[in-house]
């Protein structure tokens, strides 16, 4: 089957796509957009987490043929060219990034979050990327990330 759908505000097509071909499959191999990271395959680890029509979601448990018509946002359309997103950003100055390989869908969970709640707290935080797994920091430096991104949003910091 064909799937035609925009990724990161480009519409994008993708053809000979098999009946239970996942979307992180075509985001990976067929688009050529590695940044959502293959884990678990189980929706269990949030490495893949991408937005599906403004919804974080993990993208090896949506079907490709599911994203017909349908807006999906990668970690690649946080930046704006080479300026990173604030969120982004806040990451690499906190020092929240270790092996890298669950970043990407903590950029993902972490911006939307502050999309919708512009000043969170710590157990918002928590709570909002609860679904991302990071085996190598121990989680203090992401939730400080996302503070520093916060404030520096609101033109705090």
């Amino acid at each position: 089957m064909r799937v035609n759908f925009t990724v990161n505000g480009r519409r994008q097509r993708a053809d000979d796509v098999w009946e239970g071909e996942s979307l992180l499959y075509v985001l990976r191999e067929r688009l050529g957009l590695p940044g959502s990271k293959n884990a678990c395959e189980q929706g269990e680890c949030g490495s893949c987490t991408v937005t599906l029509d403004g919804v974080p979601v993990c993208a090896c448990l949506v079907a490709a043929g599911q994203v017909e018509g349908r807006e999906v946002g990668t970690v690649e359309g946080l930046a704006d060219g080479d300026r990173l997103s604030e969120v982004q950003q806040a990451f690499l100055d906190a020092g929240a990034v270790q092996c890298g390989f669950c970043t990407p869908g903590l950029l993902v969970q972490a911006t939307d979050l502050l999309r919708r709640r512009a000043d969170p707290s710590d157990v918002e935080i928590r709570e909002a990327l609860a679904g991302n797994l990071c085996r190598c920091t121990g989680y203090e430096k992401i939730v400080d990330a996302v503070r520093l991104a916060s404030r520096r949003e609101a033109g705090d910091a």
